[in-house]
């Protein structure tokens, strides 16, 4: 009998293994979920596989959902073979360390196993388009000259690519960049001699990009030799922009893609004699000399919403024309001011290229100290004592970007001073506030208010960014635990070293005052204390996911 159980026992483990091989996963609403026994067998077993990692209590986890569920269900139904997936970020945590997760929700895309980065929509339609592009045909095939002018039709911008044979490295290149391009701007790929000759393509192989600026040349033919799918897309986005470019609704997305990494910007009244007159070919100028190294923006101050974005730079009505140069990076945004606001060749020109080489450095704004900033619970946090009151000390710091003109933090401060209240007495506890339009901190990126983070005692250089609701209750919870409940672990911050100490007057220590050498037993208890932080952090790393 006992044999019998053991044999039984080793047909359930066979049966056991061959389910979990063969991929027998939970559904929800169409929807796979995983978990570290059956991620990696997923991304296997499916050719085209995206995954979202979520957590119950995001808000923007419980926004995309349904449409999440609803891009998985026409999928289904359609009979693709790409799949949908979740995986609970908040239950799984070794397997969102190991997928470098860091904050919800992250989409991640699988390819015959090979990891795409997903950066397409969040609606249903717009997934299902991403989706489709990738595992489609990445470019429109031109047969002819005919189907080149209908691809091209009444575009802004098209790309072509002429590449008599796909299976060259520099065509895989092209059709690389073709996959990841914007669903609104399609690459386009030929074969035909016909068509490169229309165009101006003489190589044996190259691609152009055709646009219709006024005053710019219509086509501009590649001349690199560099065929990779990044320098293609990069040749492509910067020809892509005219040499300036008006900031709209409509063109914030190709100004703001991270493309060109530096971006000089005009601040001024588009319809102004100076500006048509003076200001525009002075800028020409320097953009011809920077193009594909610095982004030619004007921000026009005849449209009303544009106003806002001079309290971003400190700059008013009184102010303008005025010109910054920002730096846009993946978590920051450093910001150039002149030595002069006056926008002549004789400014602008050093100052560009001092940007440039780096001899300029960035500029943070800041307000003066108030002389009444710590008189009330919530306290007053300008740039100069930010590192005062939020990083050199050991105190949990609870810290609101407003602006002066946002509804949403005008709601909110009444709550606010009722947290406040609520901490005020705590020595391990200080609540506060920062105007984000006239106090620039390094390497925190705001970019909406109001902006919630707490910056823990235990590890001020990453603070944690809360996304739940504002109420009484949820911020407190949020508080108290940490920023574990309703938070996530915001990207690390520079922080200053201390000045060192004036060394001491030695004569004028007394005896027993002069430090002593530490002992070996000392240095054993203090290395074993530094091991020990060290798990504790290692531990706390794990806990934030």
């Amino acid at each position: 009998m006992a044999l019998l159980f053991k044999f039984a026992a080793l047909l359930s483990s066979i049966f056991l293994f061959h389910s979990i091989a063969a991929g027998d996963y939970a559904e929800e609403d169409d929807v796979l979920i995983l978990t570290g026994d059956n991620y990696n067998n997923a991304t296997k077993e499916f050719e085209h596989l995206l995954v979202e990692f979520y957590a119950p209590w995001c808000g923007h986890c419980k926004t995309l959902a349904p449409e999440y569920a609803a891009a998985a269900k026409q999928l289904k139904e359609e009979g693709s073979d790409i799949r949908l997936a979740k995986v609970d970020g908040s239950v799984e945590r070794d397997l969102g360390l190991e997928h470098k997760i860091t904050g919800f929700p992250m989409l991640k895309f699988y390819s015959n196993q090979k990891e795409r980065r997903y950066n397409g929509g969040r609606t249903t339609t717009t997934i299902i388009e991403w989706l489709k592009k990738q595992t489609g045909p990445p470019a429109v095939i031109l047969a002819d000259v005919a189907a080149a002018q209908e691809y091209i039709g009444g575009k802004e911008v098209s790309m072509i690519g002429f590449f008599p044979d796909e299976t060259t490295d520099a065509a895989k290149g092209f059709l690389e960049a073709a996959r990841d391009a914007p669903d609104e701007s399609p690459y386009a790929i030929t074969g035909s001699t016909d068509v490169a000759k229309e165009y101006g393509i003489t190589a044996d192989f190259g691609m152009v990009v055709l646009r219709t600026f006024e005053g710019e040349e219509p086509g501009v033919v590649y001349q690199g030799e560099n065929y990779t799918a990044e320098a293609i897309t990069h040749f492509v986005g910067v020809s892509s922009l005219p040499l300036i470019i008006e900031y709209t609704m409509e063109t914030a997305p190709r100004v703001f893609d991270g493309k060109t990494k530096q971006q000089f910007l005009y601040f001024g009244s588009a319809a102004s004699d100076l500006y048509k007159n003076t200001h525009m070919a002075l800028m020409k100028e320097i953009a011809t000399k920077y193009r594909g190294k610095l982004l030619f923006v004007v921000f026009n101050t005849d449209v009303e919403e544009n106003l806002k974005v001079l309290d971003v730079f400190g700059l008013t009505n009184e102010t303008i024309p005025a010109v910054r140069i920002v730096e846009v990076a993946e978590r920051d945004m450093k910001k150039y001011a002149p030595a002069s606001e006056d926008i002549t060749m004789e400014n602008l020109s050093p100052f560009v290229e001092g940007v440039a080489d780096g001899s300029i450095r960035p500029t943070y704004r800041t307000q003066e100290i108030p002389a009444d900033w710590d008189a009330k619970s919530v306290k007053v946090v300008v740039g100069k004592n930010f590192y005062d009151v939020v990083i050199n000390n050991e105190n949990n710091v609870l810290l609101m970007f407003h602006a002066p003109w946002c509804g949403h933090c005008k709601s909110l401060m009444s709550t606010w001073d009722e947290i406040g209240e609520y901490f005020e007495g705590r020595d391990d506890y200080v609540v506060a506030k920062l105007d984000g339009t006239a106090n620039d901190i390094e390497g925190v990126d705001i970019q909406g208010f109001p902006t919630i983070h707490l910056y823990p005692g235990g590890g001020k250089s990453r603070p944690f960014k809360y996304s739940g609701q504002r109420t009484f209750k949820e911020l407190l919870v949020f508080a108290e635990g940490g920023g574990r409940s309703g938070g996530t672990m915001e990207a690390e911050i520079p922080i200053p070293k201390k000045p060192d100490q004036e060394p001491a007057d030695f004569e004028a220590l007394e005896e027993e005052d002069i430090p002593l050498e530490e002992t070996e037993e000392e240095r054993e208890i203090i290395a074993e204390a530094k091991e020990t932080i060290a798990r504790e952090q290692e531990a706390a790393a794990r806990e934030e996911l």
